[in-house]
């Protein structure tokens, strides 16, 4: 008896350990619980690569799920579509414009020296370029506002043309004039001697005197010798170090005249005009490397929490009327068993949402289904014990015998069930994808504690109730005993 005792003190400690996590430790909740993002990428051939192939799929399906674990996003998914598209889901990303920025850009880093004797049509162009850029964001303005007078100092005759008409017409015909201009300044840099294939990390830090950040870059060590050959050979010239990104020049300092001899070691820094989130953004697309193919997002949706909520409300409710339901049959029909079933499945709710949490699950409308599956395993294994019991009841034994008999005649078919569950788990988590994988999980974490808690709490419940005077009646077990069989207490 002492050591039933023991067990049951070990339970409910654990029950009252699993509600402190449980208050302490955030649910993790997925995209279609929290809201998010969801972009459907469109994978785009070249002249070098005019066909797709699965290979290439899965060697940007890589790159893009680097991208996403850099952003910080939890239980991210990147599924290929068909044969030349990719949906990607960012729980808990408010702002589908960064997430273009960042998965969408090929992000092709490349370290170009200027060539000899262009000094002056490199300023020249690189003023046309700038001017380029500010009639753009001049439209854009006035694109998003609406506003006429934007759009009036943008032309020289003015009309009564629609707005939306004018910009778009000003709009492409700017765009063009940056794509010239970019091609004109690539012109007057050397092949790219240094690429991103050589960066072993990049990270966003602030300048200091000023609100402006900058990237610094890691090189291996030979991009290190790289770049230092690089720096070497224009220190002190005048020209200029040219950093592209995608054949866009966005920065161009010059290196001083005491790095002639050694070049610049140590690493590099790009210092454009960035703010945090800019720097961040490049900082991330270089980490995860430049994408094998160039991408086009085709489609952006965003979940809002009120489709959340009402999914986690309609799940919330469905899974508390089911219980309750469970609860209550298992009362009735099985009596003093089935209430300590219904302690025991309370004590196993517990502990699987505090699994939840310690492992970092997270929750999605798959794997809510799988919890609640796994609340049909636990009362499964509860009713095979207590159908046993009456067995060995009817049979004449005593109701000590027949509790102890009930759970070792029951325990081979639960253990049975149980492992070719986790078989089943086991394959959906390892040939799945996206919500299956964490259907299998939460399914897979819910029978483990199911047998746990079938076993062991039940168990040890039973067993002390009927240490209880109180308890230790046959019709307590098994309604109608006395007119059928003898009983033993």
């Amino acid at each position: 008896m002492g050591k039933q005792r023991l067990l049951l003190a070990m339970i409910f400690g654990l029950a009252i350990a699993a509600i402190v996590l449980i208050s302490a430790t955030p649910t993790r909740l997925g995209l279609d619980l929290r809201g998010g993002t969801q972009l459907t990428l469109q994978v785009e051939t070249t002249e070098k690569i005019p066909t797709l192939t699965e290979t290439d799929l899965e060697a940007v399906q890589r790159v893009i799920s680097d991208r996403v674990n850099e952003l910080g996003v939890s239980e991210t998914s990147v599924q290929i579509l068909g044969q030349n598209q990719l949906l990607v889901q960012l729980p808990g990303v408010s702002d589908p414009e960064q997430a273009q920025r960042v998965l969408g850009e090929t992000a092709q880093l490349e370290f170009r020296s200027q060539r000899p004797e262009t000094n002056q049509q490199f300023q020249i162009e690189n003023q046309i370029l700038q001017q380029h850029q500010l009639e753009l964001l001049t439209l854009q303005q006035a694109a998003e506002t609406g506003n006429q007078s934007l759009l009036n100092a943008t032309t020289a005759d003015p009309d009564n043309t629609p707005v939306s008409a004018e910009l778009e017409q000003q709009i492409q015909s700017v765009q063009t004039a940056i794509r010239e201009s970019n091609r004109a300044i690539r012109e007057l840099f050397a092949p790219a001697a240094l690429t991103g294939e050589r960066l072993t990390d990049a990270y966003a830090q602030p300048r200091q005197g000023g609100n402006q950040w900058e990237v610094v870059l890691d090189f291996d060590a030979a991009g290190g010798n790289q770049f230092a050959e690089l720096s070497r050979n224009v220190a002190g010239t005048g020209r200029s170090l040219g950093i592209f990104l995608d054949n866009r020049l966005i920065s161009a300092p010059t290196v001083d005249v005491r790095y002639a001899e050694t070049g610049i070691t140590g690493g590099a820094v790009i210092s454009g005009n960035f703010d945090a989130e800019g720097a961040s953004d490049l900082a991330i697309q270089l980490r995860g490397g430049a994408l094998p193919l160039p991408v086009a997002v085709v489609e952006t949706r965003t979940v809002g929490p009120t489709l959340g909520q009402d999914s986690i409300r309609r799940s919330l409710y469905a899974a508390i009327v089911g219980l309750v339901l469970v609860l209550i049959f298992m009362a009735v029909y099985y009596r003093l068993p089935g209430v300590l079933a219904d302690i025991a499945l309370v004590v196993y709710a517990l502990l699987t949402f505090a699994a939840f949490n310690a492992f970092g699950v997270t929750l999605t409308l798959p794997g809510i289904a799988g919890f609640i599956l796994s609340i049909g395993m636990a009362v499964d294994a509860n009713v095979l014990i207590f159908e046993r019991t009456r067995e060995e009841l009817r049979s004449g034994k005593t109701l000590y015998r027949s509790v102890e008999s009930g759970f070792y005649r029951a325990f081979s078919s639960i253990l049975d069930s149980n492992v070719t569950t986790l078989i089943a788990c086991a394959a959906l988590f390892w040939f799945g994808a996206g919500l299956v994988k964490g259907f299998a999980l939460t399914l897979a974490i819910g029978v483990v504690i199911s047998l746990f808690t079938a076993v062991t709490c039940s168990r040890t419940l039973l067993f002390v109730s009927l240490g209880l005077p109180q308890f230790r009646k046959p019709e307590l077990f098994c309604p109608g005993l006395s007119t059928t069989a003898p009983s033993n207490s």
